[in-house]
């Protein structure tokens, strides 16, 4: 009986060993343990090395702390102008409280998956077309709040929403490129009118420098007559000064008179 109980002793004390190394588990860095005592919440354990109560007493759920990305499907929504628009996002979450993530919440990627597709649909019922296709960062932003404050108790955090796509109707589509076209239209109008109005008010500066100044009319003339002499042209148009004209009048009136 002697000789049984060394090794008997040796056989208990290797399978109490190997029991208790078999409770030795191991965290990455990014990963916590969510320890649970026959049911009852421990806490959280990890990184690196840490020990379970074996044979089933203690046990665990690995949470994943890194950033999660959830690419929604493509929503049907109808702005506060009553367009039908067909719009998909992307979120990125993030486990800050392991704990709360296993605890309060059965599954918290498909809730929050839930939560920004009803709160995009709000969201963009409450804005009009324009401000959807032109205030993309307001409405993320919007989406953003919303969207944490409802997984904030789950222990995740919404770290950035982005809207990818905006589809509208092809109607509207026309509607909106007739609109764009209008507006082209439209100011280059303006500009050619402000063209003109600035060409009529040199003339006017102009005129005035040459009503106080008389001799500037006869050297716009004589550089006229410089410039079309300067080309090819085989008539020359020679514009004579209005008070000879006057004069060749008065005498010509004279002689008649004269005759008469």
């Amino acid at each position: 009986m002697d000789l049984l109980i060394g090794p008997t002793i040796g056989i208990v004390v290797i399978v109490i060993a190997l029991v208790l190394i078999s409770g030795l588990r191991v965290a990455n860095e990014y990963e916590r343990a969510v320890v649970f005592r026959l049911g009852r919440l421990r806490g959280a354990r990890g990184p690196g090395l840490y020990w379970l109560i074996p044979l089933g007493v203690e046990t665990q759920r690995k949470m994943d702390l890194r950033t999660v990305t959830v690419d929604m499907e493509s929503q049907e929504s109808i702005t506060k102008d009553s367009v039908t628009v067909k719009v998909n996002a992307v979120v990125w979450l993030k486990i800050v409280d392991p704990v709360a993530s296993v605890v309060k919440v059965a599954n918290y990627y498909a809730a929050s998956y839930q939560v920004a597709l009803t709160s995009l649909r709000n969201i963009i019922g409450q804005h009009y077309l324009d401000e959807v296709l032109k205030e993309r960062d307001k409405i993320n932003g919007a989406l953003q709040e919303v969207v944490d404050a409802a997984t904030e108790p789950w222990g995740v955090k919404v770290e950035m929403v982005e809207m990818k796509d905006v589809e509208i109707p092809v109607q509207m589509q026309r509607a909106m490129a007739q609109e764009a076209q209008a507006q082209r239209e439209k100011r280059a109008r303006i500009i050619k009118a402000e063209a003109e109005q600035e060409a009529a008010q040199k003339l006017a500066d102009a005129s005035l420098i040459i009503t106080k100044n008389p001799l500037a009319l006869e050297l716009r003339r004589m550089q006229m007559i410089t410039e079309v002499g300067s080309e090819q042209n085989t008539t020359t148009i020679v514009l004579m000064p209005s008070e000879f004209v006057t004069m060749a009048e008065s005498i010509g009136k004279a002689f008649k008179a004269k005759a008469e």
